[in-house]
Order: structure tokens, then sequence, then C-alpha cells
């Protein structure tokens, strides 16, 4: 930089202006690497645009197994069970808590009319369970539909809850058979917490599937 000085004090007055010009820009460039990361990027999975409905459930004592809305009224009915674990695929993880949200049968985030908060949007399809001592979770709901346009493959959202972390989401659960869930769906899939895509088979008259979860798998910012 000194020695840029020294050049500039031999130069005509307009060469010094240009010179002058030259180096802002060079300082501006560099200083504006530095700019901080917004806070949402910063947080553990990212921005997450709806994730902290997983607070909604109020006074309701949360368990590792539980029935949702529709489960009774829609078929095919559909069981889906799995052990989420810490981040080394093999330890159970205890209280985490899963937030669930899905169409109904039209492929529709359907509503009652007196929803507030998230299920204005999410509608009242929706459920939180609580991991039990062995990272266990059931619950038991009904095979979605997909979009009316038919864009995307029928799918179930879930948001995680760990205690010592803020709230994010993972890959939804998507089904193997579902002619929309193309190759090039598949491959747009990002497995985060683990594969999504599940595979359901008749067993005591319900549609019943398996998932483990991994938390932090493919999670931006996780430690």
């Amino acid at each position: 930089m000194s020695n840029i000085i020294l050049d500039i004090k031999i130069m005509s007055h307009q060469k010094k202006i240009l010179v002058l010009v030259y180096v802002l820009i060079i300082f501006l460039n560099c200083t504006g690497q530095e700019k901080k990361v917004p806070v949402e990027k910063q947080k553990v999975g990212g921005y997450c645009e709806g994730c902290s409905a997983i607070f909604e459930y109020g006074n309701k004592k949360l368990s590792s197994s539980d029935t949702l809305p529709g489960f009774l009224e829609n078929n095919p009915k559909l069981k889906i069970t799995g052990t989420v674990f810490k981040k080394d695929g093999k330890t159970p993880a205890e209280n985490i808590v899963l937030y669930i949200y899905y169409t109904n049968r039209n492929g529709i985030y359907e509503t009652k009319g007196d929803e507030i908060g998230w299920a204005k949007k999410h509608g009242f399809i929706r459920g939180w369970i609580k991991t039990g001592k062995e990272g266990e979770y059931t619950f038991y709901t009904f095979l979605p539909g997909a979009y009316p346009n038919r864009k995307e493959p029928k799918h179930i959202h879930i948001t995680i809850k760990e205690p010592d972390k803020n709230e994010y989401f993972i890959d939804g659960y998507v089904f193997d058979n579902d002619p929309l869930l193309t190759r090039t769906e598949r491959n747009k899939l990002d497995n985060r917490g683990g594969s999504g895509i599940i595979k359901p088979k008749i067993e005591e008259g319900l549609l019943t599937a398996k998932r483990n979860i991994i938390l932090g798998k493919n999670i931006p910012h996780y430690e």
C-alpha cells in the first residue's frame, strides 16, 4: 500500500484521481467479503418457514405414540414407526419432539375456519410426538393426497426439536411406490435426517412403514 501512495505523489492530478478510485474499489471489495452471515443462515438447519409451529401443541402431554386427525375417517390407514438416533447413528435419542403435518386425501391442507397460528396454513391435520427412552416413535394416520396440480409426490412434512438446539426441518416422508416420485424427484432429495423414502406394507390391516431418523445428518450448521 505504501508503494502505491508513493507512486501517486509523482503522478499528474488526473492520474492521481484514477489511481485513488482504483485503490478505493480494491478496498471496498476486500471489506465486502467480511459481511456477516444473516442470523437465520447460522441457525441449525438454516432458514425454516413455519418451523415454529412445533411449539403450538399447547398443554397437550406428548408421548411416543399418537393417533393423528383423520385416521378413523380416511383410508388407506397408515402407521409410521421408527427410532430417532443421535448423530452417531447408534445412540437412541430421547425427548425429541416431532411435528408432523400433511394434506387431506384431496391434496389440500384442510382447515375448519377457526385455526390460529401456523394452523391457518398447515391445516388441522397435524400432530406432535416426543420420542421415548429408546428413541422410539409411532403415529397413526392415513395416506395423504398429492397436490391438485400433481407437480410433487404425496408427502408428510416433519420438523424436529432437540432439547438443546433450535427447531429445524428434515426430509418429509415420501412413498417409494408413488408414481410422482420420479428419478428426477428422488435426485432432488437432500436426505436431511436420512432418507425419507418409506415403503409401506400391509401388516394387521394397516399400511405400515418404518423410518429411522439420524439427528444432524445432512443438516447445515449442526454441531
